[in-house]
């Protein structure tokens, strides 16, 4: 049962951060930068997949998970709960358990062989879906599961990721634009306050990840990454 005392946002989000900097799944290296999917240069990493290793830790952060769901959608308002392929199957489960929902995952192309199913499971004609991602950055790549459930006839309106990096300031309304809310437990900004707190790293990597998270596309080309994302 989720904790009446942990379902503030910002306690949350305080709290996942510390739980990512515990587990060891932050990484800050601003000399040897991270060059990630996009082509973006970056001098931060986070490696959420960890959360499963550790047992009470994804159990406290799924709770997280389900109360952000029931406050900021609803408590009715989802049919089935979709894991995108392949990070975002065991957060699924785990939510849709939490929720008492099915679920059902999504993959990145259809499988070319027997059904050549994209989507396995079950999943009526119109269901409501949220889908889950374990992060996202500019919220581009989760569409590839939502164009998906959309086209074989579900219908979505929002998405959740675990963690959003929060580094583009029109990011979620671009979502929105293609009439998807995005929820999320934890940002970037979140554990940046946990290394400042702590003193986890030193001031110059302090320094070079707030640039990084002030101007992500700007860092990234002075750092050999590209400076604009694809769109589309």
């Amino acid at each position: 049962m989720i904790q009446t005392s942990f379902s503030d946002k910002a306690v949350m989000a305080e709290l996942v951060a510390k739980m990512l900097w515990e587990i060891k799944a932050v990484h800050f290296r601003a000399d040897q930068p991270y060059k990630l999917a996009s082509g973006m240069a970056s001098p931060v990493y986070i490696d959420c997949r960890k959360l499963l290793s550790y047992p009470r830790i994804r159990s406290t952060v799924m709770d997280f998970a389900a109360a952000t769901v029931l406050r900021e959608a609803g408590f009715e308002k989802f049919d089935i709960i979709a894991g995108g392929e392949t990070a975002g199957i065991p957060f699924a489960a785990m939510l849709a358990e939490r929720l008492s929902l099915p679920m059902i995952y999504v993959r990145k192309a259809p499988k070319g062989h027997g059904r050549n199913a994209q989507i396995e499971g079950h999943m009526p004609e119109g269901a409501r879906v949220l889908v889950i991602e374990d992060l996202t950055t500019a919220g581009t790549s989760i569409f590839t599961f939502i164009n998906a459930i959309r086209a074989a006839g579900g219908v979505v309106d929002h998405g959740i990721a675990l963690f959003y990096y929060d580094i583009f300031p029109k990011a979620k309304a671009e979502m929105l634009d293609k009439g998807i809310t995005l929820l999320n437990i934890a940002t970037w900004r979140d554990v940046l306050a946990v290394a400042k707190a702590q003193q986890l790293f030193d001031e110059k990597t302090l320094f070079e990840v707030e640039s990084f998270l002030n101007a992500p596309l700007e860092w990234s080309g002075r750092n050999g990454g590209v400076s604009e994302l694809a769109t589309g």
